[in-house]
């Protein structure tokens, strides 16, 4: 921007006259940069409420399935010898269930080594008096060989024996080593055996030999028999037939020993489920209905950097949240996605040739008289104890789900895929609009770039009738400052 001096001679505030002059280019200007500031706070406020559509959707995608409401419970009549949970495909009802083995790791405690044996002690030290030595680790049929001699330490010795796949450990306070297996079971077992004389003397001298004082446990697999039928594996955690099992304390073979395995449909856990969908979905079409039944801001604009400078911190965010809050006021995209999401959850559904409602199962609408503002789309579940509005109503859901979880689910997975389909349908790509979008992204993104292209071309326009009108007033002047000098040299000449 040029340094202009000017009604030096004229003695004219031309800047105020030239402001003037331009004021409906500035007018043009200033009127794009705004539109083009409410269009990109609308598409913030579109894009966070796109994104809880779109989470909402994700989530009812995956309550049409059965297996989200195929939940089971289950209880083992003997928590201290094997816990349990039940998968979907668990049947309901009671089993017997003995655990003949558990599994464990291989283990070998050392002999105890010299009062004063350390990290740092060596084999000789610790009494080996032979030259390089050999010893074999095996840990599930993998062979690892292990050199030492008279100079290694005993922490080098605990930092061999990992490399060779196992835990191992010296115990200071004990004198003692202890190393074992990284798994249970018997594949997971290890063995450590010397490879020539020099390799059994330096087992003997670190404690490890169990010829002599060291204590090695074989490590084995876990059995079980369920209802009669024995399994074995390496690990105490069983699979079988929708149950997961973790045994930990043997019981011993016999009905008279067996721990019972009780296994029955979570109602609880259906009604819950459905509960937590019903939540999702009134918080969304309560935002929903709050965003387009808003207040009207007519009568408010982005504001200039001008009018800012004349308001407070304060004012100035009032003044925008105002236009804000009613950026989605009567959309019509907003208007759709409601429409085909209300109009989804108040279908019927037929199931074996009858057709039932939400409000069949006793969640209902408080209605357009009752519903707090912008709330009269939320469902209620009558008899809800965190519900105040309808938790003294007989509590039908739970009933039914009780006496024909079947129905219900079966209900809840059409209705889901309902509100699914036409959310989905809503969220296709178009020419205005992106997938998994509701509004007309690309549209706006558009309509954002003819802003830019606008406010440029009328900055422009503005910037040459200003230089226009700096040039004529320039030449004024000018003028002036001639005529002013020439009158001058005349005064001077006549009074002279």
């Amino acid at each position: 921007m040029p340094i202009r001096i000017t009604g030096l001679n004229s003695g004219l505030d031309t800047e105020a006259i030239i402001s003037a002059l331009v004021s409906s280019y500035d007018y043009k200007t200033e009127k794009y940069k705004k539109a083009q500031t409410k269009l990109a706070w609308k598409q913030e406020a579109w894009k966070s409420l796109n994104t809880k559509i779109y989470s909402f959707y994700k989530s009812v995608g995956n309550l049409r399935l059965s297996t989200a409401y195929d939940i089971k419970s289950t209880i083992s009549s003997d928590s201290t010898k094997v816990t349990v949970s039940a998968g979907s495909g668990a049947p309901n009802g009671t089993q017997k269930l003995n655990v003949l083995q558990i599994a464990q790791a291989g283990s070998l405690t050392g002999a105890k080594l010299v009062d004063g044996t350390k990290g740092s002690t060596t084999l000789k030290d610790l009494g080996y008096d032979g030259s390089d030595a050999k010893f074999q680790v095996t840990v599930n049929g993998k062979k690892k060989e292990i050199s030492v001699n008279a100079d290694t330490t005993v922490n080098e010795v605990v930092g061999k024996l990992k490399d060779a796949g196992l835990h191992a450990n010296f115990d200071e306070a004990n004198g003692r080593f202890y190393v074992s297996a990284r798994n249970t079971g018997k594949e997971g077992d290890f063995k450590i055996e010397g490879l020539d004389e020099n390799g059994k003397k330096a087992l003997k001298s670190l404690g490890l030999d169990t010829a002599n004082g060291a204590n090695k446990i074989d490590g084995q697999n876990a059995k079980i028999k369920l209802n009669g039928v024995e399994y074995e594996g390496s690990s105490n955690s069983f699979s079988i037939n929708g149950l997961n099992l973790t045994v930990q304390g043997v019981t011993g073979d016999g009905d008279e020993n067996a721990v019972t395995i009780t296994t029955n449909t979570d109602t609880q856990a259906i009604y819950d489920k459905i509960k937590d969908f019903l939540t999702q979905y009134n918080a969304l079409v309560n935002e929903m209905a709050s965003l387009y039944n808003a207040e009207t801001a007519k009568g408010y604009e982005p504001l200039s950097d001008e009018e800012k400078e004349a308001m407070s911190e304060a004012e100035i965010e009032k003044w925008e949240q105002k236009i804000k809050d009613s950026l989605l006021r009567r959309d019509d995209s907003l208007e759709s996605v409601l429409n085909a999401m209300t109009s989804s959850m108040s279908q019927g559904i037929e199931i074996d040739g009858k057709t039932y409602y939400l409000s069949s199962f006793g969640i209902n609408t408080l209605g357009y008289l009752d519903a707090p503002k912008n709330q009269h789309y939320a469902y209620h579940i009558n008899g809800d104890e965190d519900d105040l509005a309808t938790s003294g109503k007989e509590d039908k859901l739970m009933a039914a789900i009780n006496s024909d979880p079947d129905t219900v689910v079966t209900f809840m997975q059409k209705l889901a895929t309902n509100l699914y389909n036409s959310i989905d349908e809503k969220m296709k790509a178009t020419s205005l609009r992106s997938t998994y979008t509701v509004y007309n992204d690309k549209e706006m993104a558009s309509e954002y770039s003819d802003y830019t292209d606008l406010i440029k071309k009328w900055e422009e326009k503005l910037q040459k009738q200003e230089d226009y009108y700096y040039q004529k007033f320039a030449a004024m002047e000018t003028a002036l400052s001639k005529l002013n000098s020439q009158t001058s040299s005349l005064s001077q000449l006549f009074g002279g």
